[in-house]
């Protein structure tokens, strides 16, 4: 397996994260937990980075067949 399959894996594992971490945001909100505002930066945090990852990989990929 290349690096580009496992990137794939490991986005899909963040982006899946993501989705438990914005259940469990939910579920706070309707228990009327504190954390509210800690589940919001965690949840921005595993999507942005399970979104950026490929992207970067695809830019890296581009810059070297360019050179």
């Amino acid at each position: 397996m290349g690096t580009g399959n496992w990137l794939g894996i490991v986005s899909t594992i963040l982006i899946v994260l993501c989705f438990y971490i914005s259940l469990t945001f939910f579920q706070n909100i309707k228990s009327g937990k504190n954390v509210l505002k800690e589940s919001k930066l965690a949840d921005v945090f595993w999507l942005a980075l399970g979104l950026v990852l490929p992207a970067l990989y695809s830019v890296y990929l581009y810059i070297e067949m360019m050179w």
